[in-house]
């Protein structure tokens, strides 16, 4: 697999894709199959990128380090999430628009976490409905 840094020669739009080869990259440009994430433009190059390399062990282990303390500091938002809202599971846009149109029956009611696709969440942002991403790590999860 390799990396490549793009640009878009339409809005100037920089975003990184992986490819198997960079042969597979020329293909797929070749048949049009790469697509500004944008404005949806075909006119994609690869741009000068520079190699990600680990010159020394300090590094991997500092890396390492931030990781874990990011980690740690997202399950504590997890504990807090849990504890202080009520978890609606895959019927989290049902709730939020009921919430939000409702707000007289919803008024001591706690805030509300759970389950949405992308194109769910987009919709209650449209509808005026106040959503945000956290990101979530599984219990069973090292």
């Amino acid at each position: 697999m390799i990396k490549f840094k793009l640009i878009c020669k339409k809005c100037s739009k920089k975003f990184d894709s992986w490819f198997s080869s960079s042969m597979e990259f020329e293909k797929l440009k070749k048949l049009k199959y790469l697509n500004c994430i944008s404005c949806n433009s075909n006119f994609i190059e690869k741009s000068l990128m520079t190699p990600n390399v680990l010159n020394s062990k300090k590094k991997t282990v500092t890396t390492n380090n931030k990781f874990i303390e990011v980690k740690k500091k997202i399950k504590e938002y997890q504990k807090f999430v849990e504890k202080n809202f009520n978890f609606v599971g895959n019927n989290f846009t049902y709730e939020a628009r009921s919430i939000h149109y409702n707000k007289s029956k919803h008024k001591n009611k706690k805030g509300i976490y759970g389950n949405a696709s992308p194109d769910e969440i987009r919709e209650l942002k449209e509808e005026g409905i106040e959503t945000e991403l956290i990101p979530w790590i599984k219990d069973n999860e090292n």
